[in-house]
């Protein structure tokens, strides 16, 4: 099974596979759980980032420019804190269709807003748009997980300026699992080959995220 990291940017990225408000409050409707304690939380973001470090060393699936490759011991990443994983409300967009979705070159990705997530964080309610990526404009097929692309308080500073993306799982109902500290850089943050997506206006976060990768060191 490819690992989700991989298979999302696959389909992301232009330089691999495409070359890289409603006025309502659902304040009241948004479960501030997550349904995961502390060390499950820990344990699976673990996982999630060695098995990142895993992709970036190997010159197969890495991003990183041969010089930066060879001397990579690992991505920089934020503790893993369970407060950063949320429970969502989930607000689906009726008969959405596909549009061309910005990237950093004259390229344009398709997707398809697949709904809003709106979820409590640090006491502050919050909303976020998700998209689905299609596979090519002429067929319309969707690709399977949802694109969480988003903008916080640490662009630029502990993090890449461009913002950066979360893959999650398609909901069966209302109500999805958000978890920033899965929270990974597009490729362009690491070669300037790639071409990515730029990450919407109307998702930009105002307070720090602090989970997830970090914004990538030259060695």
């Amino acid at each position: 099974m490819k690992k989700p990291v991989v298979t999302i940017l696959m389909i992301l990225l232009l330089g691999i596979g495409f070359g890289c408000k409603d006025g309502k409050r659902y304040h009241d409707e948004v479960t501030v759980g997550s349904g995961a304690d502390a060390n499950t939380v820990k344990e699976e973001v673990l996982s999630f980032q060695r098995a990142m470090n895993e992709t970036f060393r190997d010159p197969k699936t890495s991003p990183l420019p041969d010089r930066f490759r060879k001397d990579f011991e690992g991505l920089n990443f934020f503790p893993p804190d369970s407060t950063y994983r949320v429970a969502a409300k989930v607000v689906r967009t009726p008969n959405a269709k596909p549009f061309q979705m910005p990237t950093t070159t004259d390229r344009h990705q398709m997707v398809v807003r697949f709904g809003v997530a709106y979820f409590l964080l640090r006491g502050q309610t919050h909303q976020l748009e998700l998209y689905r990526s299609t596979d090519s404009p002429s067929d319309g097929e969707l690709h399977p997980q949802l694109f969480l692309p988003f903008l916080d308080e640490t662009n630029g500073k502990t993090t890449y300026a461009g913002g950066r993306y979360l893959d999650l799982e398609m909901p069966e109902g209302d109500s999805l699992i958000i978890d920033f500290n899965k929270a990974y850089n597009p490729y362009c943050a690491y070669n300037k080959k790639y071409s990515c997506p730029i990450v919407p206006g109307v998702n930009s976060l105002n307070m720090e995220i602090r989970a997830g990768v970090k914004a990538f060191e030259t060695p």
